[in-house]
This record gives structure tokens, sequence and C-alpha cells, in this order.
């Protein structure tokens, strides 16, 4: 079971609409999380020591998570999906994107 970590900043609109949306590919569990002090759900080391894989919206969710868990990160793969913070939970046009942003990642596994 390959383990995914979703990370956005208040893990209300995109963490958590790419953790519903792949948790029911075959051989994947899903998680998701914030960044900011007031995230629905605050990510911590043990979220991150978890997940196999992390992926983050916006470069500067990477950079929290490389100075607050470096150590934790050590052997991880934390991948910058680039998705802006402008989309509402499960809009269309957001899951197309993670869809399209996801794909390479999915045929790797």
């Amino acid at each position: 079971m390959k383990r995914l970590l979703f990370v956005c900043a208040k893990n209300r609109l995109r963490s958590p609409t790419a953790e519903a949306v792949f948790s029911g590919f075959d051989g994947i569990e899903t998680s998701s999380a914030g960044t900011a002090p007031d995230a629905e759900c605050v990510i911590d080391l043990g979220m991150v020591e978890w997940a196999d894989a992390i992926f983050v919206m916006e470069a500067r969710h990477k950079k929290f998570l490389q100075t607050r868990f470096a150590d934790g990160l050590k052997g991880k793969s934390v991948i910058c999906l680039g998705v802006p913070d402008r989309y509402t939970y499960m809009q269309p046009e957001l899951v197309d994107l993670l869809r399209q942003k996801m794909a390479a990642y999915l045929s790797q596994r």
C-alpha cells in the first residue's frame, strides 16, 4: 500500500479534495494536512513519517516542510503540484487539474 500525503495551507479545499479523489485508487492510502496553525488538520512529524510521498500544492508549502521537518523528510519525495489557491472543495476544475498533475506519479507505482 502506497501512502500519499497532500498538503496545502488550511487543509480545507485543495488537499482534502486530493485526499478524496485519490483515496479510491487501488493500492493507495491517502491523507491530507495543512501548514497553517489554524488548519483543519495541522501537519505533524507523525504524518510526515507515515507518508511514502508528500504532495504539496505550492512551493511555499514545500519550503515549510523542509524547514520544519528536515529530519523526517530524509528519503521521502516531496513533490510540488503547483495548484493555486483559487478553487473550492471538489470543484470539477480542481479535480481535473489534480488528476492531470498526479497522472505521472500514479503511473510510476
